[in-house]
Parts: structure tokens; C-alpha cells; sequence
């Protein structure tokens, strides 16, 4: 004869859904703009940054900001960001190369 495991439960106050349908990961509402902005840093080369127009994103340039450096810190990678009224601007951080000493 089965039993119910716990017979004298309350009835649950939310929905339940199976686990499988439970989103996995940081899915959240920038991650197409932060992943092509990450694509276009990967590219860009020392001394050069992006300029991306503040009307194409889809946020607004503070949470987009915060998106990717987010972002940028789960994967190592060290970025600097500027504006003006019109453009959000992003570059890589180079390292410093520390001089060597002369003898």
C-alpha cells in the first residue's frame, strides 16, 4: 500500500514546474547586447575602442554598463568605458609593461 510522504501538507502557494524548464544561468534582458559587445572587443585591437551609438542600445548606458562589467569581470577581462551625449564608448585596458631597468 503507498503512502503519500507528507500526508497532512498544505497545498502549495505557488506554481511548480519540472526543473528542466527552470532557466539555467544569467539569461537576463542585455545579455544579446552585452555578448555582441563582447564579440567586438575580442577584435579590436590596442589603442582603439568602440563606439557605440547611445540609440542603438537597447537600455539605458548605465545598465548597459553594468551588464558588461558584469560581464567583463566573469571572464577576466579588464575594459574602461566613456560618454558624451550621443555615444557610449569601450576599449580593452592594456597591461602595463613595466619599464626595464637600464644598467
Amino acid at each position: 500500500m503507498a503512502t503519500d510522504p507528507v500526508p497532512s501538507a498544505e497545498p502549495l502557494k505557488f506554481q511548480s514546474i519540472l526543473q528542466l524548464d527552470v532557466p539555467k544561468g544569467r539569461d537576463g534582458k542585455h545579455k544579446q547586447i552585452v555578448t555582441r559587445l563582447l564579440r567586438d572587443i575580442d577584435q579590436l585591437v590596442a589603442g582603439t575602442a568602440l563606439k557605440i551609438p547611445l540609440s542603438a542600445l537597447p537600455d539605458t548606458k548605465e545598465n548597459i554598463r553594468s551588464a558588461l562589467n558584469r560581464a567583463t569581470h566573469f571572464k577576466g577581462l579588464e575594459v574602461a568605458t566613456s560618454s558624451d551625449a550621443e555615444f557610449l564608448y569601450v576599449w580593452k585596458v592594456e597591461p602595463e609593461v613595466a619599464p626595464t631597468p637600464t644598467t
